[in-house]
């Protein structure tokens, strides 16, 4: 599975970006998707992750703020992020988990897309 994300990019306080993310065709199901962020010098953060269900989790430093949605037609995950802040500043990346057997899941990842909150 490829994960291609998009919609990066530099924005001041308050702004809003959303961000995509497209897997490839797969005979595998897609069980959840999201993303993850990290900051220079910083670990890998969960930000925000939905089910196939559409069960959403949230980190809670982006709660109120960040909205993930996905297409499963399109095989496809959004981030909406609304009054950004600084903070926010960070390499996004897409994770999708896929399950290959019944108990058996495998994680893949996005190339990264760089937000950047500044004014």
């Amino acid at each position: 599975v490829q994960l291609v994300s998009s919609g990066g990019g530099r924005v001041q306080p308050g702004g809003s970006l959303r961000l995509s993310c497209t897997a490839s065709e797969s005979e595998f199901t897609i069980t959840d998707i999201g993303w993850f962020r990290q900051a220079p010098g910083k670990e890998r953060d969960m930000v925000a992750t939905i089910t196939k269900g559409g069960t959403t989790n949230y980190a809670d430093s982006v709660k109120g703020r960040f909205t993930v949605s996905r297409d499963n037609a399109k095989n496809t995950v959004y981030l909406q992020m609304n009054s950004l802040k600084p903070e926010d500043t960070a390499v996004y990346l897409c994770y999708a988990e896929v399950e290959i057997a019944p108990t058996s899941v495998v994680y893949y990842w996005g190339q990264g897309t760089q937000v950047t909150v500044s004014s």
